[in-house]
């Protein structure tokens, strides 16, 4: 174990723990700059139950019927050696697929630790490019490194050599009518494939070989029409992992935003739990709540301190460094005076100011 593991696991402590996976990390490339979420993914720990002990649940997330629909649809497209995936990619996707032989990784043997499954990927991928066999890997076990923090990634399937190219293919349950998919569900899909993508691309760079081996167009898997019967598309991934790549890069190493924390600080349950979460600095903005666990607890915390992020990042880059909610009404009012970094906005809001008062007059 390295000395930012062990430091991550201090901080953990008996809090629990949650790992980083690609809905996560796809959630932490929406919000770069949040350096609350940032802590808490890298550390491993359960923002729910952080948010709980906190008094702000979170009240999103997929119900139980949701997860239960989504596991028996995986099952059933992976079932005898993923017969129903192979007839799909031949039949629906028109992919020349040779005879494929079938790994299952989600253990090895009777091990399920992080470390022995990725031992084994690493193992088992670079004898298929160097065999250039095809082979389909249930559940291989990748890593990607976020600020510097290695996170162990999932995906459904790793499709080794269709056309020459190693595919990763997402198997999700929402429903494919009429060939239209809700773009809400299909982007979301599309960003998790693209931190999939990247996971397997910094692999094939470890074993030196080229990450352009892994392509760029990710197979969607999902539901037809009412049933339960699955359908499949190629998914062009370039703008995602573009986005995503470019957003990581931004991230601020792991070892920097621990230094902001107070020593001894702890995420385990306690009293002064609420002291460690608020030390550190959290970027809340409105639409974290579709896809933050803390959310309700950043937005409450906003709120107290009349911060302007709880307006949105809109409004935010409309105030052009005004982080007050007080200081951008006493602009607007006249009981402030600007100084002259701000006489612009001030000008813009003590028109707006003007424009509600004859509204409401």
């Amino acid at each position: 174990m390295n000395d930012l593991s062990a430091r991550l696991d201090r901080l953990r402590d008996d809090a629990p723990t949650c790992r980083h996976n690609a809905r996560t990390i796809a959630a932490l490339t929406t919000n770069p700059g949040c350096v609350r979420r940032a802590l808490l993914d890298a550390a491993a720990v359960d923002k729910a139950e952080i948010a709980r002990e906190l008094g702000h649940p979170p009240q999103f997330g997929q119900s139980q019927f949701a997860i239960t629909r989504g596991n028996t649809f995986e099952a059933m497209v992976k079932a005898n050696g993923c017969a129903e995936l192979l007839a799909l990619l031949r039949e629906k996707l028109g992919l020349s697929i040779p005879e494929v032989g079938y790994v299952d990784l989600n253990t090895v043997g009777d091990n399920a630790g992080n470390a022995v499954r990725h031992q084994r990927t690493r193992q088992l991928l670079s004898r298929a490019i160097r065999d250039n066999d095809a082979t389909l890997f249930d559940h291989p076990l990748l890593r990607l490194d976020i600020a510097g923090a290695p996170a162990y990634l999932e995906p459904d399937v790793v499709a080794v050599q269709l056309d020459g190219l190693f595919h990763v293919i997402e198997i999700k349950s929402f429903p494919v009518i009429d060939e239209q998919a809700d773009p809400t569900q299909v982007a979301v899909a599309a960003k998790q494939a693209a931190v999939y993508v990247l996971a397997l691309r910094q692999l094939f760079e470890d074993l030196g070989e080229d990450p352009e081996l892994v392509s760029h167009r990710a197979i969607l898997v999902c539901a037809r029409d009412f049933t339960n019967r699955p359908t499949a598309a190629l998914v062009d991934l370039r703008k995602q992992l573009a986005v995503v790549s470019r957003q990581l890069s931004r991230l601020t190493s792991i070892e920097q935003l621990l230094e902001l924390l107070p020593p001894g600080a702890s995420f385990a349950p306690g009293p002064d739990l609420a002291d460690t979460i608020a030390a550190i600095p959290a970027r809340y903005a409105p639409d974290c709540m579709s896809h933050c666990d803390m959310a309700f607890a950043c937005r409450s915390e906003a709120r107290s301190s009349g911060s302007v992020d709880a307006l949105g990042r809109g409004v935010c880059d409309d105030l052009g460094g005004i982080d007050s909610v007080e200081t951008a009404l006493g602009l607007a009012d006249g009981s402030f005076t600007p100084g002259p970094e701000h006489a612009d906005i001030a000008a813009v809001l003590r028109a707006a100011h003007r424009l509600q008062l004859e509204i409401a007059g």
